[in-house]
């Protein structure tokens, strides 16, 4: 048998009367249901609670402890109830909105935007590389929302209840010093940088597969791959040590450019995740909206994805006979 509070309730009530028979009668129960119940409880617990005599019972060392620990259980179940009633009653003027999301610059953006979209909302923000721990968050109610990533066209996370909506898919580009041989250019081709160390940040996804893969189709396999922190990251690719991949709305850093590969050969695809079951249909839209306009923020000030975006939108014209 399990211990229940219902338990502990009538532990506390048989100390408080003294005994069996006083206690039955508070309770509505029969002195002889309460002595068996008494007895289930105490076999449950490992020991005696009461010793019992002629005039009533006398509580054991065992039940000392028990009872010590009732005197905080019962208040504080009773005092939880109390204010989770007051709190449904309460109408609710301002909101808690518990962001969760992988490291960069959209995480930042959405936070900024919603501060005017939600100005009665508390934000506050948990981050973590893997897409996995942000979607098991959601499931246990302690995120509200969820910005995560999948390499490509990969699924995202799993789980009962839980719903994605793409915010925006950016091609991946190489970030390279600004003193590299290759940084006059502004597009590179992953086969001309097959003798280059790599620099990529953590992550439970497809990404490091995609890339060995893509490198592979451009005839060679990576030197070396450093998995590290951004900041790690960005030392390396400044010292010259390794080159880095990132999203193309990878901000401006000292020292450093980023540029597209030819033919894109790896693309990111922003989520937001909820669990649809805790969240509102209209938040939901809200702050989906706002994360589209996060990171079209976002990219508008990244000079070398502007330029890519450019290009694509206005191809050059076909050349003269």
């Amino acid at each position: 048998m399990e211990l229940e509070l219902r338990h502990l309730k009538t532990i506390r009530a048989i100390a408080d009367a003294g005994s069996l028979t006083r206690a039955a009668t508070e309770l509505g129960l029969a002195q002889p249901a309460l002595s068996a119940q008494l007895k289930r409880i105490e076999r449950a617990l490992g020991g005696a609670l009461f010793e019992r005599g002629r005039h009533g019972v006398r509580v054991t060392a065992l039940g000392e402890l028990v009872l010590e620990r009732t005197r905080v259980v019962l208040p504080a179940v009773t005092e939880l109830q109390q204010e989770a009633a007051r709190f449904a009653r309460t109408p609710r003027t301002t909101a808690h909105l518990r962001l969760g999301g992988t490291h960069g610059p959209l995480l930042g953006a959405l936070v900024d935007r919603l501060a005017d979209a939600v100005p009665e909302a508390r934000v506050s923000t948990c981050t973590s590389w893997s897409d996995r721990e942000l979607a098991r968050l959601l499931v246990e109610g302690r995120l509200d929302f969820a910005l995560a990533g999948t390499c490509g066209s990969a699924p995202p996370p799993a789980a009962d209840g839980l719903e994605w909506r793409e915010v925006a898919v950016d091609p991946v580009f190489v970030m390279l010093a600004d003193g590299h041989p290759l940084a006059h250019r502004a597009e590179l081709d992953l086969a001309e940088l097959a003798d280059a160390e790599w620099a990529v940040v953590p992550g439970d996804g497809c990404f490091g597969d995609c890339f060995t893969a893509a490198c592979a189709r451009a005839g060679f396999t990576p030197r070396r791959m450093y998995e590290t922190d951004t900041a790690a990251l960005v030392h390396l690719v400044q010292v010259g040590r390794a080159l880095g991949m990132c999203r193309a709305t990878f901000p401006t850093t000292p020292g450093i450019i980023t540029r597209p590969l030819t033919g894109t050969p790896l693309t990111w695809r922003h989520l937001l995740g909820r669990h649809t079951v805790a969240q509102r249909d209209v938040l939901a839209t809200t702050v989906l909206a706002q994360a589209r306009m996060a990171h079209a923020g976002v990219a508008a000030r990244s000079d070398s994805y502007t330029a890519w975006l450019s290009a694509r939108r206005d191809p050059a014209p076909p050349a003269l006979p």
